[in-house]
Protein backbone atom coordinates (compact mmCIF):
# COMPACT_ATOMS: atom_id res chain seq x y z
CA UNK A 1 0.00 0.00 0.00
CA UNK A 2 3.27 2.60 0.50
CA UNK A 3 4.49 2.68 -3.13
CA UNK A 4 1.86 4.73 -4.51
CA UNK A 5 2.58 6.90 -1.90
CA UNK A 6 6.07 7.44 -2.12
CA UNK A 7 5.76 7.96 -5.59
CA UNK A 8 3.28 10.78 -5.06
CA UNK A 9 5.80 12.06 -2.10
CA UNK A 10 8.55 12.04 -5.30
CA UNK A 11 6.54 13.95 -7.59
CA UNK A 12 6.15 16.43 -4.58
CA UNK A 13 9.03 16.82 -3.96
CA UNK A 14 10.69 17.06 -7.58
CA UNK A 15 10.68 20.35 -10.10
CA UNK A 16 7.18 20.18 -11.54
CA UNK A 17 7.97 22.03 -14.68
CA UNK A 18 10.83 20.94 -17.24
CA UNK A 19 11.39 22.59 -21.07
CA UNK A 20 14.18 24.35 -22.65
CA UNK A 21 14.28 28.88 -23.16
CA UNK A 22 16.14 29.87 -26.38
CA UNK A 23 19.89 29.58 -24.81
CA UNK A 24 18.58 25.88 -23.76
CA UNK A 25 18.70 26.38 -20.67
CA UNK A 26 16.42 24.47 -17.84
CA UNK A 27 13.05 26.65 -17.29
CA UNK A 28 12.60 27.20 -13.22
CA UNK A 29 9.73 25.74 -11.82
CA UNK A 30 6.93 26.69 -9.41
CA UNK A 31 9.20 27.30 -6.42
CA UNK A 32 8.25 24.39 -3.91
CA UNK A 33 6.78 24.71 -0.39
CA UNK A 34 8.16 25.42 2.70
CA UNK A 35 9.66 21.82 4.93
CA UNK A 36 8.99 20.92 8.17
CA UNK A 37 11.26 18.59 10.41
CA UNK A 38 9.58 16.71 13.48
CA UNK A 39 11.05 14.49 16.45
CA UNK A 40 8.21 13.13 18.62
CA UNK A 41 8.11 10.63 21.91
CA UNK A 42 5.33 8.28 21.76
CA UNK A 43 3.48 6.05 24.44
CA UNK A 44 0.97 3.73 23.99
CA UNK A 45 -0.67 0.51 25.16
CA UNK A 46 -1.36 -3.03 23.13
CA UNK A 47 -5.56 -2.74 22.09
CA UNK A 48 -6.36 -6.76 22.87
CA UNK A 49 -9.33 -6.77 20.11
CA UNK A 50 -9.51 -9.83 20.40
CA UNK A 51 -9.42 -13.14 22.96
CA UNK A 52 -6.24 -14.55 21.19
CA UNK A 53 -4.08 -11.26 22.40
CA UNK A 54 -5.02 -10.91 25.54
CA UNK A 55 -2.38 -12.20 27.11
CA UNK A 56 0.12 -9.64 25.14
CA UNK A 57 -1.59 -6.51 25.91
CA UNK A 58 -0.18 -6.18 29.04
CA UNK A 59 2.82 -4.24 28.43
CA UNK A 60 3.26 -0.10 27.31
CA UNK A 61 5.15 0.57 24.19
CA UNK A 62 7.07 3.07 24.10
CA UNK A 63 8.48 4.70 20.24
CA UNK A 64 10.27 7.50 18.74
CA UNK A 65 9.31 9.41 15.41
CA UNK A 66 11.45 11.49 12.87
CA UNK A 67 9.80 13.32 10.10
CA UNK A 68 10.12 15.55 7.18
CA UNK A 69 6.99 17.27 5.95
CA UNK A 70 6.52 19.20 3.00
CA UNK A 71 3.93 21.91 2.71
CA UNK A 72 2.14 21.98 -1.03
CA UNK A 73 1.76 25.37 -1.73
CA UNK A 74 -0.39 25.41 -5.17
CA UNK A 75 1.96 23.65 -7.64
CA UNK A 76 -0.34 21.00 -8.59
CA UNK A 77 -4.14 21.78 -8.71
CA UNK A 78 -4.96 19.32 -6.04
CA UNK A 79 -3.41 21.54 -3.41
CA UNK A 80 -6.08 23.71 -3.88
CA UNK A 81 -8.59 21.65 -4.15
CA UNK A 82 -7.92 19.90 -0.25
CA UNK A 83 -6.94 23.31 1.19
CA UNK A 84 -2.86 22.78 1.17
CA UNK A 85 -2.16 19.58 3.00
CA UNK A 86 1.41 18.60 3.63
CA UNK A 87 2.51 15.22 2.53
CA UNK A 88 5.45 13.59 4.30
CA UNK A 89 7.91 11.20 5.31
CA UNK A 90 8.67 9.50 8.77
CA UNK A 91 10.81 6.49 10.53
CA UNK A 92 8.97 5.38 13.16
CA UNK A 93 10.45 2.90 16.37
CA UNK A 94 8.61 1.13 18.70
CA UNK A 95 10.14 -0.92 21.98
CA UNK A 96 7.16 -3.48 23.25
CA UNK A 97 8.91 -3.94 26.53
CA UNK A 98 7.53 -7.95 25.79
CA UNK A 99 10.50 -10.80 24.89
CA UNK A 100 8.25 -12.21 22.59
CA UNK A 101 7.72 -8.95 20.77
CA UNK A 102 10.47 -7.25 20.83
CA UNK A 103 10.87 -3.93 18.48
CA UNK A 104 9.83 -2.61 15.51
CA UNK A 105 10.93 0.06 12.44
CA UNK A 106 8.74 1.22 10.44
CA UNK A 107 8.93 3.98 7.12
CA UNK A 108 5.79 5.74 6.40
CA UNK A 109 4.74 8.24 3.75
CA UNK A 110 1.36 10.59 4.73
CA UNK A 111 -0.76 13.18 4.31
CA UNK A 112 -1.25 15.79 7.06
CA UNK A 113 -4.41 17.76 6.66
CA UNK A 114 -5.01 21.52 8.80
CA UNK A 115 -8.83 21.97 9.97
CA UNK A 116 -7.83 25.21 11.80
CA UNK A 117 -4.93 27.15 10.95
CA UNK A 118 -3.92 30.41 12.62
CA UNK A 119 -0.29 32.55 12.23
CA UNK A 120 0.45 30.90 15.54
CA UNK A 121 -1.28 27.26 15.82
CA UNK A 122 -3.03 24.33 13.96
CA UNK A 123 -4.93 21.86 14.31
CA UNK A 124 -3.97 18.73 11.73
CA UNK A 125 -5.63 15.45 10.67
CA UNK A 126 -3.35 13.12 9.79
CA UNK A 127 -3.34 9.54 7.94
CA UNK A 128 -0.23 7.10 6.39
CA UNK A 129 0.96 4.03 4.99
CA UNK A 130 4.39 2.34 5.35
CA UNK A 131 6.14 -0.94 6.09
CA UNK A 132 7.30 -2.18 9.57
CA UNK A 133 9.86 -5.01 10.23
CA UNK A 134 9.49 -6.57 13.21
CA UNK A 135 13.08 -8.85 13.90
CA UNK A 136 11.17 -10.81 16.14
CA UNK A 137 7.83 -13.43 15.02
CA UNK A 138 5.69 -15.66 15.87
CA UNK A 139 7.14 -19.11 15.39
CA UNK A 140 5.92 -22.50 16.31
CA UNK A 141 8.37 -24.24 18.32
CA UNK A 142 9.98 -21.41 19.47
CA UNK A 143 7.89 -18.37 20.03
CA UNK A 144 4.16 -19.54 19.86
CA UNK A 145 2.68 -17.06 22.18
CA UNK A 146 3.14 -14.44 19.36
CA UNK A 147 -0.14 -14.29 17.97
CA UNK A 148 -0.01 -10.55 16.61
CA UNK A 149 3.25 -10.72 14.27
CA UNK A 150 4.10 -13.79 12.22
CA UNK A 151 6.08 -12.23 9.59
CA UNK A 152 8.58 -10.07 9.76
CA UNK A 153 7.08 -7.36 7.06
CA UNK A 154 3.95 -5.50 7.97
CA UNK A 155 2.30 -3.21 6.19
CA UNK A 156 1.08 0.09 8.76
CA UNK A 157 -2.04 2.55 9.02
CA UNK A 158 -1.62 5.30 10.93
CA UNK A 159 -4.22 8.01 11.94
CA UNK A 160 -3.51 10.88 13.96
CA UNK A 161 -4.70 14.06 15.74
CA UNK A 162 -2.21 16.76 15.93
CA UNK A 163 -1.93 19.99 17.39
CA UNK A 164 1.03 22.50 16.70
CA UNK A 165 1.41 25.87 19.34
CA UNK A 166 4.20 27.89 17.76
CA UNK A 167 7.08 28.46 21.19
CA UNK A 168 9.22 30.19 18.62
CA UNK A 169 8.98 31.89 15.03
CA UNK A 170 9.97 28.34 13.80
CA UNK A 171 9.65 26.50 16.72
CA UNK A 172 6.40 24.60 17.48
CA UNK A 173 5.21 22.17 20.47
CA UNK A 174 3.43 19.59 19.14
CA UNK A 175 0.68 17.20 21.35
CA UNK A 176 -1.15 14.70 19.40
CA UNK A 177 -3.12 11.03 19.77
CA UNK A 178 -3.32 8.54 17.35
CA UNK A 179 -3.53 4.81 16.17
CA UNK A 180 -0.93 2.76 14.50
CA UNK A 181 -1.66 -0.67 13.40
CA UNK A 182 0.47 -3.16 11.77
CA UNK A 183 -0.38 -6.41 9.78
CA UNK A 184 0.61 -8.88 6.89
CA UNK A 185 -2.93 -9.08 5.49
CA UNK A 186 -2.79 -12.23 5.83
CA UNK A 187 0.29 -13.26 4.04
CA UNK A 188 1.26 -15.45 6.91
CA UNK A 189 -1.32 -16.29 9.74
CA UNK A 190 -1.71 -16.10 12.71
CA UNK A 191 -2.86 -12.44 11.69
CA UNK A 192 -4.31 -11.02 13.76
CA UNK A 193 -2.25 -7.48 14.06
CA UNK A 194 -1.28 -5.17 16.62
CA UNK A 195 -3.36 -2.21 17.32
CA UNK A 196 -1.54 0.80 19.62
CA UNK A 197 -3.78 4.12 20.64
CA UNK A 198 -0.92 6.35 20.78
CA UNK A 199 -0.06 9.70 22.56
CA UNK A 200 2.42 12.21 21.17
CA UNK A 201 4.69 14.62 22.66
CA UNK A 202 6.99 16.47 20.25
CA UNK A 203 8.32 19.75 18.49
CA UNK A 204 8.24 20.90 14.83
CA UNK A 205 10.25 23.19 13.11
CA UNK A 206 9.02 25.43 10.68
CA UNK A 207 11.02 26.60 7.33
CA UNK A 208 8.06 29.37 7.00
CA UNK A 209 5.08 30.05 9.34
CA UNK A 210 2.61 31.07 8.16
CA UNK A 211 3.20 30.03 4.43
CA UNK A 212 2.04 31.95 1.19
CA UNK A 213 0.67 29.84 -1.63
CA UNK A 214 0.75 30.50 -5.25
CA UNK A 215 -1.86 32.04 -7.20
CA UNK A 216 -4.56 29.53 -8.03
CA UNK A 217 -4.79 28.59 -11.72
CA UNK A 218 -7.84 28.12 -13.65
CA UNK A 219 -6.78 24.17 -14.17
CA UNK A 220 -7.36 24.42 -10.48
CA UNK A 221 -11.14 25.16 -10.77
CA UNK A 222 -12.30 22.80 -13.14
CA UNK A 223 -10.22 19.59 -14.06
CA UNK A 224 -10.37 18.68 -18.15
CA UNK A 225 -11.61 15.21 -17.51
CA UNK A 226 -14.72 16.59 -15.19
CA UNK A 227 -17.83 14.81 -16.18
CA UNK A 228 -16.11 12.02 -18.38
CA UNK A 229 -16.62 8.49 -18.52
CA UNK A 230 -14.02 6.30 -18.35
CA UNK A 231 -13.83 1.85 -18.82
CA UNK A 232 -10.97 0.00 -17.13
CA UNK A 233 -9.71 -3.74 -17.40
CA UNK A 234 -7.60 -5.01 -15.34
CA UNK A 235 -5.77 -8.04 -13.03
CA UNK A 236 -4.54 -8.67 -9.30
CA UNK A 237 -2.12 -11.22 -8.11
CA UNK A 238 -1.43 -12.21 -4.52
CA UNK A 239 -0.13 -14.73 -2.06
CA UNK A 240 -1.84 -15.94 1.24
CA UNK A 241 -1.43 -19.29 3.53
CA UNK A 242 -4.28 -21.08 5.04
CA UNK A 243 -3.84 -21.66 8.52
CA UNK A 244 -1.12 -21.78 10.82
CA UNK A 245 -0.29 -25.63 10.05
CA UNK A 246 -0.25 -25.56 6.94
CA UNK A 247 3.10 -23.45 5.86
CA UNK A 248 2.53 -23.27 2.27
CA UNK A 249 1.53 -19.90 0.14
CA UNK A 250 -1.30 -20.10 -2.55
CA UNK A 251 -1.27 -17.95 -5.27
CA UNK A 252 -5.18 -15.95 -5.46
CA UNK A 253 -6.05 -13.79 -9.12
CA UNK A 254 -9.04 -12.11 -9.89
CA UNK A 255 -9.80 -9.63 -13.34
CA UNK A 256 -12.19 -6.61 -13.25
CA UNK A 257 -13.81 -4.76 -15.90
CA UNK A 258 -15.18 -1.22 -14.52
CA UNK A 259 -16.68 1.49 -15.64
CA UNK A 260 -16.68 4.88 -13.58
CA UNK A 261 -17.37 8.46 -14.00
CA UNK A 262 -15.71 11.55 -12.77
CA UNK A 263 -18.58 13.53 -10.77
CA UNK A 264 -16.27 16.20 -8.92
CA UNK A 265 -12.59 17.58 -8.17
CA UNK A 266 -12.09 14.96 -5.94
CA UNK A 267 -14.29 11.82 -6.52
CA UNK A 268 -14.85 8.93 -8.89
CA UNK A 269 -17.48 7.06 -8.67
CA UNK A 270 -17.08 3.43 -10.34
CA UNK A 271 -19.20 -0.19 -10.78
CA UNK A 272 -17.43 -3.08 -11.42
CA UNK A 273 -17.95 -7.13 -12.16
CA UNK A 274 -14.63 -9.17 -11.57
CA UNK A 275 -14.13 -12.99 -11.33
CA UNK A 276 -11.81 -14.50 -8.26
CA UNK A 277 -9.98 -17.90 -7.97
CA UNK A 278 -8.37 -18.62 -4.99
CA UNK A 279 -5.90 -21.62 -4.74
CA UNK A 280 -6.10 -21.84 -1.06
CA UNK A 281 -9.54 -22.63 -1.14
CA UNK A 282 -9.17 -25.87 -3.52
CA UNK A 283 -6.36 -26.86 -0.92
CA UNK A 284 -9.06 -26.67 1.92
CA UNK A 285 -11.95 -28.20 0.40
CA UNK A 286 -9.89 -31.07 -0.77
CA UNK A 287 -8.44 -31.29 2.76
CA UNK A 288 -11.99 -30.83 4.69
CA UNK A 289 -14.79 -33.10 1.87
CA UNK A 290 -15.34 -36.62 2.86
CA UNK A 291 -14.88 -37.17 -1.40
CA UNK A 292 -13.01 -35.63 -3.81
CA UNK A 293 -15.94 -36.43 -6.20
CA UNK A 294 -18.57 -33.91 -7.02
CA UNK A 295 -16.31 -30.85 -5.30
CA UNK A 296 -18.06 -27.49 -5.44
CA UNK A 297 -16.42 -25.06 -7.69
CA UNK A 298 -13.95 -22.54 -5.72
CA UNK A 299 -14.06 -19.63 -8.40
CA UNK A 300 -16.34 -17.02 -7.18
CA UNK A 301 -17.74 -13.78 -9.20
CA UNK A 302 -19.05 -10.48 -7.63
CA UNK A 303 -20.08 -6.95 -8.78
CA UNK A 304 -19.20 -4.00 -6.48
CA UNK A 305 -19.84 -0.28 -6.27
CA UNK A 306 -16.91 1.92 -5.54
CA UNK A 307 -15.39 5.64 -4.89
CA UNK A 308 -12.02 6.70 -5.52
CA UNK A 309 -10.70 9.55 -3.81
CA UNK A 310 -8.23 11.97 -5.85
CA UNK A 311 -5.20 13.69 -5.17
CA UNK A 312 -3.76 13.80 -8.69
CA UNK A 313 -2.33 10.87 -10.30
CA UNK A 314 -3.04 9.16 -6.73
CA UNK A 315 -6.29 8.05 -5.40
CA UNK A 316 -7.89 6.18 -2.20
CA UNK A 317 -10.19 3.60 -3.07
CA UNK A 318 -12.84 2.36 -1.17
CA UNK A 319 -15.67 -0.60 -2.62
CA UNK A 320 -18.27 -2.76 -1.45
CA UNK A 321 -18.80 -5.99 -3.40
CA UNK A 322 -21.12 -8.71 -3.68
CA UNK A 323 -21.24 -12.64 -4.74
CA UNK A 324 -22.96 -13.11 -7.49
CA UNK A 325 -21.68 -16.44 -8.37
CA UNK A 326 -20.02 -18.38 -5.17
CA UNK A 327 -20.60 -22.60 -4.85
CA UNK A 328 -18.26 -23.07 -2.67
CA UNK A 329 -19.60 -21.22 0.78
CA UNK A 330 -16.34 -19.99 2.19
CA UNK A 331 -17.28 -16.74 3.19
CA UNK A 332 -20.01 -13.89 3.94
CA UNK A 333 -21.66 -13.28 0.75
CA UNK A 334 -20.09 -9.75 0.89
CA UNK A 335 -16.40 -8.34 0.80
CA UNK A 336 -14.82 -4.74 1.03
CA UNK A 337 -11.73 -3.45 -0.55
CA UNK A 338 -9.41 -0.50 0.64
CA UNK A 339 -6.36 0.44 -1.43
CA UNK A 340 -4.13 2.78 -3.09
CA UNK A 341 -4.15 3.12 -6.97
CA UNK A 342 -1.47 5.13 -9.34
CA UNK A 343 -1.98 6.70 -12.78
CA UNK A 344 1.83 5.94 -14.34
CA UNK A 345 0.28 7.22 -17.70
CA UNK A 346 -3.37 8.55 -18.66
CA UNK A 347 -4.03 4.42 -19.68
CA UNK A 348 -1.93 2.20 -17.41
CA UNK A 349 -2.22 2.46 -13.95
CA UNK A 350 -1.65 -0.23 -10.81
CA UNK A 351 -2.53 -0.20 -7.06
CA UNK A 352 -2.40 -2.48 -3.83
CA UNK A 353 -5.03 -3.27 -2.40
CA UNK A 354 -6.62 -4.70 0.66
CA UNK A 355 -9.47 -7.14 0.32
CA UNK A 356 -11.56 -7.73 3.54
CA UNK A 357 -14.23 -10.24 4.85
CA UNK A 358 -16.45 -8.74 7.28
CA UNK A 359 -13.56 -6.99 9.07
CA UNK A 360 -10.73 -9.81 8.82
CA UNK A 361 -8.23 -9.49 5.90
CA UNK A 362 -8.41 -11.86 3.29
CA UNK A 363 -5.59 -10.90 1.26
CA UNK A 364 -3.23 -8.05 -0.36
CA UNK A 365 -3.87 -7.88 -3.99
CA UNK A 366 -1.54 -6.09 -6.66
CA UNK A 367 -3.19 -4.86 -9.15
CA UNK A 368 -2.31 -3.74 -12.68
CA UNK A 369 -4.48 -1.90 -15.75
CA UNK A 370 -5.44 -0.08 -18.38
CA UNK A 371 -7.52 2.70 -19.28
CA UNK A 372 -9.93 2.83 -22.01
Amino acid sequence: MTIRLVLLLAGLLAASSVGYAQKQRLKPGPPAGPLVLGAYAQGSFILAHTPAVKHLAVSHPTGVELNLQRQTNGSAPWHAWYRYPKVGAAFVYYDYHNPVLGKSYAATVYINKSFVRTQRQELNFRIGTGVGFFPIRYDQETNHKNTIVSSRLNATIQTRLEYDVAVSEHLGLLLGVGLNHYSNGATTKPNFGINLPTVLLGLNYHQQRPFSPLPIGESALTPPDLGRNFVEISGTAGLKQRNETDRNKYWANSVTIAAGRRVNRKSNLVIGLEGFYDRSLRAELRDTARTTENLPDVKKAGAYVGHELLFGRLAFVSQLGFYLYNPYKSNKFYYERLGLKYRFTERLFGSIDLKVHRGSADIIECRLGVRL
